[in-house]
């Protein structure tokens, strides 16, 4: 199946990265002089992805002015008047995002791709007859920056199951994932979390994961955005390209 929309998740306060996100909104920080966001967008579009839709609610005529600089009509800005988190921020881009499903994208994350592009990687991965949510998960291991106990287990069928009471988990949700629409049929209303989804999928035993077989960083901080922008100057034969765009 061939999945050509996506939604960038572009809309949340970014209140770690403070204080340079009281003045722009964290998918519109830099890492080597490159908006997160134009990295993800760019890596959408080299992954065939035609529609793309970027929500915004914080410092939103930022996220506005950016999306219109493209001039492009398949780049779609989802206008939140109220902050829904990632969870009603999909449910209301539905109408734009369609039937099908699609590719969803946390505006602030950065990855390298590893023998493939992760996004292509994740498309090819997607089965509708056994999948209703896949999500691109990586190693916590080898995680730069990431200090968290971990997300997910990941079972040799590629079945995601949940830390729960372990005290850590192996894998971390790597900001990738595709999910389908009909995971959106009786969502809350207002604000929530795409977790409450994840865990609708795996009620129904439909949520799969994929090991992501690049680089990933947490992208939290001041301190860290620092620390990504020196591993990335190390790692990246052109350093103005921010997170292999």
């Amino acid at each position: 199946m061939t999945i050509k929309t996506a939604m960038v998740l572009a809309a949340g306060f970014g209140k770690r990265m403070r204080p340079i996100t009281e003045t722009i909104p964290k998918p519109l920080v830099p890492i080597l002089g490159v908006p997160m966001l134009e990295s993800i967008i760019a890596k959408l579009r080299t992954a065939g992805i035609q529609k793309i839709v970027v929500n915004a609610f914080y410092l939103k005529e930022q996220i506005q002015g950016f999306v219109d600089a493209y001039d492009d009509p398949m780049i779609i800005l989802s206008d939140e008047s109220e902050i829904l988190e990632t969870g009603g921020g999909v449910t209301q881009a539905l109408p734009l995002l369609g039937n099908d499903p699609f590719v969803v994208v946390n505006g602030d994350v950065c990855w390298l791709d590893g023998t493939e592009a992760a996004i292509e990687r994740v498309v090819k991965s997607w089965n509708p007859d056994g999948m209703d949510a896949l999500l691109l998960v990586h190693p916590k291991s080898k995680a730069y920056g990431y200090e968290g106990a971990g997300d997910f287990f990941l079972e040799n069928d590629q079945k995601l199951s949940r830390r729960g009471d372990a005290t850590a988990a192996p894998y971390v949700y790597a900001g990738i994932q595709i999910l389908h629409p009909k995971l959106f049929i009786n969502a809350p209303k207002g604000a929530f979390s795409l977790n409450e989804i994840f865990d609708k999928a795996l009620a129904s035993d439909r949520l799969y994961g994929l090991e992501h077989d690049g680089e990933w960083f947490h992208v939290g901080t001041p301190e860290g955005l620092r620390e990504v922008e020196g591993l990335l100057q190390s790692m990246l034969p052109v350093a103005s390209k921010s997170c292999g765009a």
